[in-house]
Order: structure tokens, then sequence, then C-alpha cells
């Protein structure tokens, strides 16, 4: 996962790709924000002649004038210009800031955005990159062993992205509908403006503000994003109160096809920042006012741990990691932080999570139904005012303490169908992205892939349910009990293949590669054994659990707990979600998102490398 130099802050259309949460968030009056700032302009003293240093008035425009147009038929350069003015207008009353210079908006259509972005200036499109990029989307179990990361992140921006701010060329994107005159969302409008107050005031530019890995990116993005979410949402609030403001358009930015499109694990690991960041802000704006908030810009967030938990000064560990690997395997050394990415409380999070919403395990609670465990999730008990907003905080990823997850190569297992056994290529080697053939590993992507992931919690306890709660995902997809000091194997889907995993102390290790012999290859000084089932290199004929056939029944919870997993919750009732777990016509789920990367290249760069968003950082 490592991320693409952000060049750009995205906007993602939230309401069109929120999951359904089961009910709408009132809109009620914004509650004053306490000021240690200029106050705002009336409107007496606002005309074309005032300074940048007036609160509340740009180019004459004062926040509270209402416009004497619709965009029913969509909106001329001239009332782009006027609906610009008066937005800037309303986002310095509520920052309580003046912008310091003009603010250039442009539009583009989304097959324009789309043809232009994909993968484009970041890196995502290399082939080492995307391999080792990959592994990691795999580990985090959202991206299948026959799945294409880069393609999937593609996927997610080309469709949700409604705008964004480019800190390089000082100018805002919006994405409109293809043929038409343009509309544009107010909200997206307001959102980006915050970010180009940002930059004015911060240059967002910095390296402080693009992570060295995805956690670190996803957490500069919880006050980046964090702060414009706020203040939209001050916004809208006023607006539904007692501002007079544009509807937003029928369609988001032209649409980007239907939510079963989207891999909901990737959007839901986007938005974290969105929701998290904007509970965070606010709680810093409540406590110590918005200098507080400048403060953290100026030393942003280095892991979401900060922002879900809304603790400063969070406490990480040191990571021990050694390559001992033998028999071929090699880590990526110029890749990412000496070969490894560090996933992060949020995106360990989504991973449980996503095996309830997209293969129905449930993994976070195995005592609770299906759609229980999606309402983790989806179903907060802190709210935002106007929008939907997600939990990623639970107890199996409390006390995350650091991690660092190192994808590996073995580009001598190529040759001869590697180390596939006679006609079980397609399942064994669980890492030949290219889905060979049998015999034919070669053209694949050039070898085996594997990874080796080391966590750290704050205490033995954290780890131990951390562990439990992988092992209780693992087996919901392959099928057998675990059997302790054993290499576990999924004999099929789309996380097959053979993984080791152990806990000691505060460390849980995980180690993945198409076959037993490989993950022992990767850690040879593992206190594991290969399946007890005899020759592992049979073990994908069926028999690859710890017992023979322990899992065949259904039963592939780590303790029975997920018997209704996998067929027992889905047959009482939860069938009725129909691609939405929360019974919605459709999850949505974006909010904007972009800025400096994250643990993926989240770089818009420009208009061009718009959306990268897992694609290696690049710094122009």
């Amino acid at each position: 996962m490592r991320r693409v130099l952000t060049v750009s802050f995205v906007a993602a259309a939230i309401a069109l790709l929120s999951i359904g949460v089961g009910g709408a968030v009132a809109a009620g009056p914004a509650a004053a924000i306490p000021g240690d700032a200029p106050a705002s302009a009336t409107a007496a003293e606002c005309d074309a002649g005032a300074g940048t240093d007036t609160v509340g008035c740009w180019n004459g425009t004062h926040y509270e004038e209402a416009l004497a147009f619709n965009q029913t038929d969509g909106l001329t350069e001239s009332e782009l210009e006027e609906l610009t003015h008066l937005t800037m207008a309303r986002v310095e009353h509520v920052r309580e800031r003046p912008f310091r210079e003009d603010v250039p908006v442009e539009t583009v259509t989304r097959s324009e955005f789309t043809n232009g972005s994909a993968s484009g200036g970041s890196g995502g499109s290399e082939p080492e990159y995307r391999r080792w990029n990959d592994q990691v989307w795999k580990a985090l179990f959202v991206v299948g062993e026959d799945g294409n990361a880069t393609d999937a992140i593609d996927g997610v921006y080309g469709g949700a992205v409604t705008g964004f701010y480019s800190p390089g060329q000082d100018r805002i994107v919006l994405v409109v509908p293809e043929g038409e005159d343009p509309q544009i969302d107010p909200s997206t409008l307001a959102h980006e403006l915050v970010h180009a107050m940002q930059d004015q005031y911060h240059d967002l530019t910095r390296p402080r503000y693009v992570g060295a890995t995805q956690d670190a990116d996803l957490a500069v993005d919880g006050i980046v994003e964090g702060e414009a979410v706020h203040v939209e949402e001050a916004y809208d609030a006023r607006c539904a109160a007692n501002w007079t403001c544009l509807a937003p358009p029928d369609s988001a930015g032209g649409g980007g096809g239907p939510a079963s499109d989207y891999n909901f694990g990737i959007l839901q690991t986007v938005l974290q920042p969105y929701a998290d960041g904007a509970l965070y802000v606010e709680e810093l704006v409540d406590e110590e006012g918005w200098s507080a908030v400048n403060e953290t810009m100026n030393a942003p967030p280095t892991a979401t741990s900060e922002v879900i938990h809304r603790e400063p000064d969070y406490e990480t560990g040191e990571v021990a990691f050694e390559d001992t690997a033998t028999g071929g395997w090699e880590t990526y050394s110029d890749r990412g932080v000496n070969g490894s990415d560090t996933a992060g409380e949020a995106s360990m999070f989504v991973m449980f999570w996503y095996q309830s919403y997209e293969y129905r395990h449930a993994v976070l609670d195995p005592d609770a139904t299906i759609r229980e465990n999606v309402q983790i999730h989806t179903q907060p008990d802190e709210r935002l005012r106007t929008r939907a907003n997600y939990n990623y905080a639970h107890e199996s990823t409390d006390g995350w303490a650091g991690d660092e997850l190192y994808p590996y190569r073995n580009d001598g297992n190529a040759t001869a169908g590697g180390n596939a056994t006679a006609g079980d290529d397609a399942n064994a080697t669980a890492g030949d992205d290219a889905n060979a053939t049998a015999g034919d590993d070669a053209n694949a992507t050039a070898g085996d892939d594997g990874y080796v992931w080391v966590t750290e919690w704050q205490t033995a306890a954290d780890a131990t349910e951390f562990r439990e709660t992988y092992l209780r995902m693992l087996t919901a997809h392959g099928g057998d009990d675990y059997a302790e000091g054993e290499v576990y194997e999924v004999a099929d889907g789309d996380f097959r293949g053979a993984y080791g995993v152990e806990r000691n102390g505060t460390t849980v290790t995980i180690a993945h590669a198409p076959e037993p012999a490989d993950v022992l290859d990767l850690r040879p000084d593992a206190d594991l054994d290969r399946p007890s089932t005899g020759d592992d290199a049979d073990a994908t004929d069926g028999d690859d659990g710890t017992d023979g056939d322990d899992g065949t029944d259904g039963d592939d919870g780590t303790d029975g707990d997920d018997a209704d997993v996998t067929d027992g919750s889905d047959a009482d009732g939860d069938d009725d979600l129909g691609g939405d777990p929360d019974g919605s016509p459709g999850p949505d789920a974006a909010t904007d998102d972009g800025v400096p990367g994250f643990g993926l290249p989240v770089a818009v760069v420009g208009l061009l490398a718009a959306v990268t968003l897992f694609a290696a950082r690049v710094r122009p």
C-alpha cells in the first residue's frame, strides 16, 4: 500500500457511495463555533474593495447574500464564478479565517476525469509496484488472489470522485455529467475550497502531508479531510437553517456506475479520515478552538489510531523484523519503507468488517448475525450532523501499536509449474496472480507471491484478541478448524493458499504463500509444522484442514462460532440484504477523499493523474 503523493485533495461522492446506515441523520442548525479569529464583516462593510484580511466577504460578495439564479438548466461561466465567490465568503465565515487569494474553479466530465486519472503519474502502472501493492491488499483480505488492487482502486476513484483540489496547480476541478451544462454540488465546492484555504496557509505540497505508509497517509488525511468535512457540515447545516443555497444536482458528477461495481473494502478504508477525522476536528474545535486545528495541521497525526481514538499522544511501539527467508524468496527493498507498508488500525478493522459485508462471515462478533456484524461499522454511536458516519473501533483491533507488512516474491518458482503439484496449479499456487493454468506458472506474475506481516500490540491480551479474530476470518474461508502449531491451508476461493499465524507476547506474525512449504521458507525459524494431513503438496485435494474433514459440515469457525456465519446466519433472515447488508438500495460510501495519499496511491495529480489512490507517491 504505497501511496502516491497526493497532489490533490479529492472529494468522493458521499451521498452516492455511502453504505446505507438505516436512517437519515437530521440536519439542524450548526452550533456556534468557538472563535479565535476576526469576526466576519457585516454586509455594509463588504464591498469590492474589501481587502483579503476581511472575513465573510469575497470580491464584494457577502456570506449572507442569496444568488439570483438556480442551476436547473446548468450554470454559465459567470454564474459559476458568482457561486464560487459566495461559497468562499461562507467558508471564511464558518472557518473564521480569510482566503489569501482567489481560487480558480474548473469543470471536467466524468469520462475525461476517468481517462485522465487511471493509474496516471503515480507509479501505479509499474508492474513491480502493482505486484507489490497486490500483496498488501490481499493480506488485508480485500482483494482476492485473482484480483488486481490497482484496477480496484481505479474503479473506486474513477466513479466516486466528484471533485478535487490540486495544491500543485492551485485550482479546483469539479466532475460534472456528460453532455450537459454543469451543475455543481455546493457542498463539494465548499469542501474543496477548505483544501484551497489549507494550502494557502500550510502549503499542502510539503512532505509532512504525504505519509510514507498507508496508515500514515490515512492519519494525515484525518486532519486534512477532517477539517474539510467539519466545515462542510457547518456549511450544510446553515443552508438548512438560514442560508439560501443552491440545491445539489440530480446526479453526483455524472455518476460512476452502479454501487455493486465498487470494492467496498477499499472504499471504506478510504473513507476513514472523513468519518473519524470530522469527529477528531470537532473535538479539537470544541475544546480549544481553531488554533488547535492549525497546530495539528502543522504536526499531523502519524497513525490512524490517533484519529480513531482521538488521542494525539497515542503511543506506538517498535516492530522487530528480520528477513530470514530461504528458498529464493525476496522482499521488494526499493518499495515502501525498506520493502514494507504499514496497514494500521483502520485498515485492519475494515479487513475484519469486510468479511461480513462481502462474504457473509461473522468475524468481528461470532455470536451476532451478519447484519449485526455489518452494522458495527455502519451504525456507530457517534453521528455527524448532516451525513452518515462510520465506526472503525473494535476490541479486535484496539490496542494496535504498529505493524510492518512485507510483500515477497519468488521468481525462481516461475519455471516448471513452480511449487504446485501436477494438476493443482490453479488452487495450490494461491499467489500466482496470473491465473496460470497447470504447469504454466511462468506466464503468471513471473513467479510466486507471498508476504510476512508483523503486528505489534499494546498488551498480550490485545495481541491475543487480534489473533483470535484473524483465525476466525481465516477458518471461515478455509472451512476447517485451526490446529495450533501448524500451517493452515485454504484450498480454494479468493484467499486460497497457506498461512502461518504465530503469537509471541505482544507480537502476532502472519506469513502467507501458495504452499505450506513456502510459508516455512518465508519463516524458517517459525515454530510451525506442515499440516498433519500428510504430504502438504497433496493438501489441495480437499483434506487441507487440521483434522481432515471437520470443516466440511459448515462449521468453519475456530471454535464452532462460525457455524452460522457461512450458512446459518444467511439462512435466517440475512439473505434479504440484497447487495447491501443494511437493506438500502445500494451501498454508497464515499465522501471526499484524497489528498496526501495514504496507504494506497490516492494521488490525484492534477487533472491527469487524478485518482491513483494506492499507488506509489511521487512528488512533482
